[in-house]
């Protein structure tokens, strides 16, 4: 590692208070899913819409954290510009999958789906990088594709004589399953900007460049949200802003291996809010997937923690 990451948290890295750790990874959590609720209940809004909303506005909280801790200067400090219109442009088209995806499937199953993105990550790495993956968690991420495979078939009719493409839902499930592999293609990048950038720099520009990249989808189709879709659109942003903050701050205080299972918090707040907010019944399909997703997730995280394998800095830098 050529130059080590500074974290937006300032303090020591050696700080260790998980139950601290746990709390804000929980309520990071929370607010990441106020703000797909906030977006789903928008319908009608382009994803490249919801795109900009979620990313500019997101950006001006963790701006004016950074302002009050004197760091502002070193979230435009870059070395490797192209890195981060690479990160963007794959971001970017990954979260705009994800928002077209809430609004075609129910919150939770679409939430479910990019649980994969762990384990893809798992299996790029021994692709593309070499690392070296043994049999156990090979067996974990399998195990976990068939979770994925168990969510994904009822809507993908294409197999049963439907015509997916005509079929909402199923188009609604290929894109939440295009923005998981995308999301890993991402974290591998974050993985090489940690190297020599700045947390703080690596979030910032990622909402820079997600902000111009989606504006380019203007001309696509934008419409003007009413005002409650505006209030929506605007505190998605800023709720996804202040988890990135807390998520930021929870690696700080605990080892990945003690926070990451907290994620799967968002699966049990998203089929109670689906259920109360957009009437989403979860099917036994749904949930029988998602407990396979869920179990090698987390098999895949103590697997990591025990091989010495440090995922935090990638985490931290990483927009859900």
């Amino acid at each position: 590692m050529t130059a080590p990451t500074v974290h937006i948290d300032a303090r020591p890295a050696s700080a260790s208070d998980p139950v601290r750790g746990i709390i804000l990874k929980i309520v990071s959590v929370c607010c990441f899913v106020v703000m797909a609720t906030m977006l789903k209940a928008t319908q009608t809004i382009p994803p490249g819409e919801m795109v900009f909303f979620r990313a500019f506005f997101a950006m001006l909280p963790v701006l004016a954290y950074l302002a009050w801790k004197r760091r502002l200067s070193h979230a435009f400090q870059t070395k490797r510009p192209l890195g981060h219109i690479v990160r963007g442009l794959v971001g970017v088209a990954s979260m705009g999958l994800g928002f077209f995806a809430l609004t075609r499937l129910p919150l939770p199953e679409a939430t479910a789906i990019t649980y994969a993105t762990p384990l893809l990550i798992v299996i790029f790495s021994a692709v593309l990088l070499n690392e070296r993956v043994h049999i156990f968690r090979w067996t974990a991420v399998l195990f976990g594709l068939v979770g994925v495979v168990i969510i994904l078939w009822p809507r993908l009719t294409v197999f049963s004589g439907g015509d997916a493409l005509g079929n909402a839902e199923a188009v609604g499930a290929i894109g939440a399953l295009m923005a998981a592999i995308l999301s890993a293609f991402a974290v591998l990048q974050v993985r090489n900007l940690v190297q020599t950038e700045r947390t703080e720099t690596i979030v910032t520009y990622f909402f820079l460049s997600a902000s111009f990249l989606a504006l380019l989808t203007l001309p696509f189709g934008w419409v003007m949200p009413t005002p409650q879709q505006a209030a929506l659109l605007i505190g998605a942003g800023f709720f996804g802003g202040i988890g990135q903050l807390l998520m930021t701050s929870c690696y700080r205080y605990a080892d990945m291996s003690v926070i990451a299972p907290f994620e799967y918090v968002s699966l049990i707040l998203t089929i109670i809010i689906g259920f109360i907010i957009f009437a989403d019944v979860p099917t036994v399909t749904m949930l029988i997937g998602s407990l396979i997703i869920v179990c090698s997730g987390i098999a895949v995280i103590l697997r990591e923690r025990r091989l010495g394998l440090d995922r935090t800095k990638a985490r931290e830098a990483t927009t859900p």
